[in-house]
């Protein structure tokens, strides 16, 4: 008896840790991309201005973004369906193939346009994959963790997916170590894309070994052993889990994903992604020294993802949300600013450093955040598809904005341009109400006829904002 507790905790805990690890090394993927685009822009877009050489590799970028969606709303159904370990197997095999691709494709010098073809197409593999792993890692580590701590460990998301930005840039590191400029211009960026294909084929082995979420469990045998008005037995529970017209149910959880994500997710890669190229060609700092300025700070920021969202499990997730609105609204001008004039490293960091602090009140609980409003049937596809259309919209097109708007002079507009989108959330934070009070997850009951009832806590077309006065 007295084992039973620590027991069931360390299953929490590996089932956590095995589908973070998948996490990192998709992401790590995903963001190579960006950390290698000074080496290999010339490769695939020869072209005499380097700026220019950045906004067309950021274009395929933003391209990536676009399938983002299409993943989140593909996979996204496919986990509400046939289960989040099948999904997340499903994901990091796509990734792999996009990877490979990359590290294999020859430059423009060798086969003509057709290298940005398969560059662009090798990146569409990537968000497509990218788009559904988003949306199935959130839902699964939020269905795993134990009940009062799906704070805390679903924040592990983020410490993966910013854990795969950290190794990417210690890949980085370590190449600039050994090999020259030109090296790495040639060939050398080619190593983390392969370092990256074996990766995923080696996580898409691990993942057939995961548990499957209990919820999603009870859930199947629920829709297996009931039949209602809605479901129409199992085998129209199954063509419903995860279905686009279950998720129309659900409206203004959908436009609450959105307003929750806007302004996260363009702060997010404009302090991450966009950082990087920003302080070598602004700042005017050394590549070598943005690596290292870009990596200490990340490591930091992993740390901190567990801390806020043990502190969201006590205080709950709406303070944290404000805090990033707030902050981020009034100090994003004045941080870019001081920083775009910053040479000093050290200063540039503690800059950096501060920006992530303040995001990390979005990063270290969105993901549960959004999980606790949808129902177990269509808490993949709810999560994924509109975070990922906004993500597209905002995130993809954040570090193209910002360039073109450095080509053109105009470089500071950029700045108020992040503000304004973390001002929208803001609005949207300050009206929602507290999830981890209303969580679906904890909510639902394992037994019940009436799928409406499936969610007491958030039934279709209830509201998860409120108007304060």
């Amino acid at each position: 008896m007295t084992t039973t507790q620590p027991v069931g905790e360390r299953r929490v805990v590996a089932n956590v840790l095995r589908g973070s690890i998948g996490n990192l090394v998709e992401w790590y993927d995903w963001y190579v991309y960006a950390a290698f685009s000074v080496y290999f822009a010339k490769t695939f877009f020869p072209q005499d201005d380097p700026t220019a050489q950045l906004l067309s590799t950021a274009a395929v970028f933003a391209v990536g973004f676009l399938m983002r969606p299409i993943g989140g709303w593909a996979l996204g159904r496919y986990a509400d369906r046939f289960g989040r370990r099948s999904a997340l197997t499903l994901s990091v095999t796509v990734m792999a193939a996009g990877s490979l691709m990359i590290a294999v494709t020859p430059g423009y010098q060798t086969i003509g346009l057709a290298a940005p073809a398969l560059l662009l197409v090798a990146r569409l593999l990537q968000g497509l994959s990218v788009g559904g792993e988003y949306a199935t890692s959130a839902t699964y580590l939020s269905e795993v963790a134990s009940a009062g701590k799906r704070g805390f460990y679903s924040s592990f998301q983020y410490v993966t997916l910013v854990a795969g930005q950290l190794v990417a840039l210690g890949v980085q590191i370590v190449l600039q170590q050994f090999l020259d400029t030109a090296q790495m211009n040639n060939w050398g960026w080619r190593i983390p894309f392969v370092i990256g294909a074996a990766g995923a084929l080696i996580v898409m082995w691990l993942r057939r070994g995961m548990d499957e979420s209990e919820q999603f469990r009870a859930e199947s045998e629920r829709a297996k052993s009931t039949a209602d008005a809605v479901t129409a037995g199992s085998a129209g529970a199954q063509k419903s889990r995860g279905s686009l017209r279950i998720l129309l149910q659900y409206p203004r959880e959908c436009l609450l994903v959105i307003g929750l994500t806007l302004g996260g997710t363009v702060a997010f890669y404009t302090y991450t992604t966009y950082m990087q190229k920003f302080m070598i060609n602004t700042s005017g700092i050394s590549k070598s020294t943005v690596a290292w300025i870009n990596f200490v700070a990340l490591l930091v920021f992993v740390v901190l993802q567990p801390l806020a969202g043990a502190l969201s499990d006590r205080v709950g997730r709406r303070k944290l949300l404000i805090f990033f609105g707030v902050a981020g609204t009034v100090l994003t001008v004045p941080i870019m600013t001081v920083l775009a004039r910053t040479t000093n490293p050290v200063a540039a960091w503690a800059l950096m450093m501060g920006a992530l602090v303040i995001i990390t009140g979005y990063t270290s609980i969105n993901a549960i955040v959004k999980a606790e409003l949808f129902p177990t049937k269509i808490r993949a596809l709810g999560v994924g598809l509109p975070y990922a259309l906004t993500v597209a919209i905002f995130g993809g097109t954040a570090e193209t904005i910002a360039l073109a708007l450095k080509k053109g002079g105009h470089e500071s507009l950029y700045f108020w341009y992040v503000a304004g989108c973390i001002a929208v959330s803001l609005v949207t934070y300050y009206f929602m109400r507290e999830t981890s009070t209303a969580s679906t997850i904890d909510a639902e009951p394992t037994t019940d006829a009436d799928t409406r009832s499936d969610v007491a806590a958030a039934e279709p077309g209830r509201p998860f904002v409120t108007v304060r006065d």
